[in-house]
């Protein structure tokens, strides 16, 4: 549970260009990569990031503004990682001049349940890195680079002239 808005902003920094950074290495043809028909898509799952933003922190009161129809998924990589983007600096403003440190202990029905908003916070941030996992393995799939987020994935592994480690 974030306690400050300075912790929340340095560690959403780093986990927002993460996001970016998976974002950045999709193409319009990756979007439609799946595992069946009944799973999201590549395309699918980075929008539901994206429109998560606005979704879940509208619920604790914020408001800012970000992509929030997440049935409508753009045909282009380039477009959800702009819409990423500017959700993403939006958030950090409105909590940067709408809350206070206070405010991250105060609770709000959240999908049914009492959340700090220092606990949705977290969560946000949870969500995110366990979809950026799922996107990693669809875009193996589709034959993309995979970038590395907390060290050097198996491609940066090579461009370093280095093996990657043993699995």
């Amino acid at each position: 549970m974030f306690t400050s808005i300075a912790a929340f902003e340095e560690t959403w920094g780093h986990e927002s260009a993460s996001t970016l950074k998976i974002f950045n290495a999709l193409t319009d043809a990756s979007l439609k990569q799946e595992v069946t028909s009944q799973d999201r898509t590549l395309g699918r799952i980075a929008w539901h990031i994206t429109t998560t933003l606005h979704e879940m922190l509208s619920r604790t009161g914020l408001d800012f503004a970000a992509p929030e129809n997440e049935e409508q998924v753009p045909g282009s990589a380039q477009e959800i990682v702009d819409a990423y983007r500017t959700g993403s600096e939006a958030l950090i403003s409105a909590i940067k001049n709408q809350w206070t440190d206070a405010t991250l202990l105060e609770k709000v029905d959240m999908y049914g349940e009492q959340w700090p908003n220092g606990v949705t916070l977290q969560i946000l941030i949870s969500h995110q890195i366990h979809h950026r996992g799922q996107m990693t393995i669809l875009m193996r799939q589709a034959g993309l680079s995979v970038p590395g987020v907390y060290g050097p994935s198996r491609d940066e592994w090579s461009l370093m002239g280095m093996e990657p480690p043993a699995v």
